[in-house]
């Protein structure tokens, strides 16, 4: 089993940049495949982007690629999510969310664990 807990988010304007983290506990943490997901007022829990658990392999929803990047340091059981050219679109709660020893997947509900989320907030 496995813990996460997200940081790192905030206020920003239009145009610039957050680093969002997601710190595991649990020894394991590398065999997991870490997901990012994004949930707006009023709106479903959509997928952002995902890697896998050794990192050889990323994913992305269209409306990020180009702009986010996602990584992990497994020495630090930590995934981050770096975030560019923010767009006022962006603002939702972020949430990472991790499956064991599987493939990366875009469904929400293939994930079994959940960190508490954290807002990002982008002005325009």
């Amino acid at each position: 089993q496995v813990q996460l807990g997200e940081s790192g988010g905030g206020l920003a304007q239009a145009g610039g940049s957050l680093r969002l983290s997601c710190a595991a506990s649990g020894r394991t943490f590398s065999s997991y495949t870490v997901g990012w997901f994004c949930q707006a007022p009023g709106k479903e829990r959509e997928f952002v982007a995902a890697i896998s658990w050794s990192g050889g392999r990323t994913y992305y929803a269209d409306s990020v690629k180009g702009r986010f990047t996602i990584s992990r340091d497994n020495a630090k059981n930590t995934v981050y999510l770096q975030m560019s050219s923010l767009k006022p679109e962006d603002t939702a709660v972020y949430y990472c969310a991790a499956r064991f020893l599987n493939a990366i997947t875009t469904k929400r509900y293939d994930y079994d664990y959940w960190g508490q989320g954290t807002q990002v907030t982008v002005s325009s």
